[in-house]
């Protein structure tokens, strides 16, 4: 198995912490973001669409980070991402779109780099355009998770949970963009949990290969 990915994007990270969990052993492939690796002739044939991550098994291709964790669960369901019950399975995947859905795609490079080359917003505006929607969705993520009285150390429970492998890439988004993360106690300490856990710690974006 082999995972085309790239240190600093939020979709590849979170691809990383959800294979660390389950135990699932991958070569890592970086693409280069910075050189536009991933525009080239080479990447586009494993991927028409031009983005990371993808994940290739024998001859299977898979691409966009929500098909491919539900394939991982599928295939390899324990340990699973989602819990039993119907309602709390809606309620992880809920929490996991906040992020998916509606802060990570307002906020990957190519939007922030249209901002930047098409529309010549200089880095406060960018900065200002990435704290805007991060804020947004963290308000809504912090009121739920303040909600639960049953939450336990992660997003569901006391167990790592898809919302979880979601959360924590974004977490680190937040701090790259400089966003102030006081306004949000219960979601610095789901992260501070998922860094306890070695699955998380090393899929961590410094500790990637291609890191610089």
């Amino acid at each position: 198995m082999k995972l085309y990915n790239f240190f600093r994007s939020g979709t590849s990270h979170r691809l990383r912490i959800a294979l660390n969990l389950k135990g699932i052993a991958y070569d890592y492939v970086p693409v280069d973001l910075r050189t536009e690796e991933h525009l080239g002739a080479a990447f586009r044939a494993l991927n028409p669409q031009a983005l990371v991550p993808a994940l290739t098994d024998g001859e299977l291709t898979l691409t966009q980070s929500p098909a491919i964790i539900e394939w991982l669960e599928e295939r390899y369901p324990t340990p699973a991402l989602l819990p039993a019950d119907p309602a709390a399975r809606a309620r992880v995947r809920a929490l996991a779109a906040i992020v998916g859905c509606d802060i990570h795609p307002l906020n990957n490079r190519r939007v922030l780099e249209y901002l930047r080359r098409q529309l010549g917003q200089d880095e406060a505006a960018v900065l200002a355009w990435c704290a805007t929607w991060i804020g947004a969705g963290f308000d809504a993520l912090e009121a739920l998770l303040a909600a639960d009285p049953a939450r336990g150390a992660f997003c569901h429970g006391n167990v790592p949970t898809l919302a979880d492998v979601y959360l924590v890439p974004q977490v680190e988004s937040a701090r790259r963009f400089q966003v102030d993360l006081s306004p949000y106690p219960n979601i610095v300490a789901v992260d501070r949990a998922c860094g306890e856990l070695d699955a998380f710690r090393r899929a961590a974006p410094a500790l990637q290969p291609d890191a610089q």
